[in-house]
């Protein structure tokens, strides 16, 4: 019988890999604050933190004392932006969605239920949508998020709702977000029938915009493009009118490259 991947986790290293995520969304951490948060001990933080800071994963502030992200990391990320044949193939479409726009134009990804910004395309622009390379947002609020969702099979959609239930998730970050589980499976229903999704405020006030599936050579929606701007650029006539189907093509002219 093959054992499951998990057997095999190394929990020193699962370790290590936690203490890099905790610097997707802050800059700078200390020792206590990630003693707290991981739920380890201060000296085993600081061992952790030796070593990647040894191998250039970690660099401490001589200002603060306090540790960031290293060179490392930016190594990493640009071999993986080299080696990844979807960002490859989604660049200079991306680029051309943006500017064909003038606004900013991102793909992601999905894991655990968030959204991961994979690439992004900045106008130039006073007011734009910055980007979010690195970000993770709430799938449920985000039009990238509920198009990756409703690539999901109907039974997936539900246990999805029901552990933002559970897990108290479903959460209204502005006035538009959607808080009814029931609501939110139908809603995803709708976006996979018509293609693609818009975000009209709901994960941020002032902020609207819309998204397409991307679709490998097996028909499965491995990856989401998306366009995004200020509501007072993208009025719903506007969005659904020409954003709309500028992203779907855009995505559906990276699903073909894709096979």
């Amino acid at each position: 019988m093959t054992k499951a991947k998990s057997d095999y986790s190394i929990q020193t290293v699962s370790n290590a890999l936690r203490v890099l995520e905790m610097f997707s969304e802050e800059d700078e951490i200390g020792v206590s604050d990630l003693s707290r948060r991981l739920s380890l001990h201060k000296n085993n933080v600081f061992r952790l933190l030796a070593t990647l800071e040894e191998n250039g994963y970690i660099e401490q502030s001589a200002r603060s004392e306090r540790y960031r992200l290293g060179t490392g990391c930016l190594e990493l990320g640009r071999s993986f932006a080299r080696g990844n044949s979807l960002l490859r193939s989604a660049r200079p479409i991306l680029e051309e969605l943006s500017r064909s726009l003038a606004e900013t134009a991102h793909i992601a990804s999905l894991r655990g239920g968030e959204v991961i910004h994979l690439d992004a395309e900045v106008p130039g622009r006073l007011i734009t949508t910055a980007s979010r390379v690195g970000l993770r947002l709430p799938a449920q609020n985000t039009a990238i998020g509920k198009v990756l969702l409703a690539g999901l099979d109907a039974q997936a959609r539900e246990e999805f709702a029901s552990g933002l239930v559970e897990d108290h998730r479903m959460v209204a970050l502005t006035p538009n977000s959607i808080t009814d589980p029931h609501k939110f499976v139908e809603h995803l229903s709708s976006v996979a029938l018509q293609g693609f999704a818009v975000d009209m405020e709901e994960c941020e006030a002032g902020l609207r915009c819309v998204a397409a599936p991307v679709l490998n050579d097996g028909g499965n929606v491995v990856a989401a493009i998306s366009v995004s701007g200020p509501a007072f650029r993208l009025s719903e006539d506007h969005l659904l009118g020409a954003v709309a189907p500028a992203v779907v093509d855009a995505a559906e002219r990276l699903s073909r490259n894709l096979g």
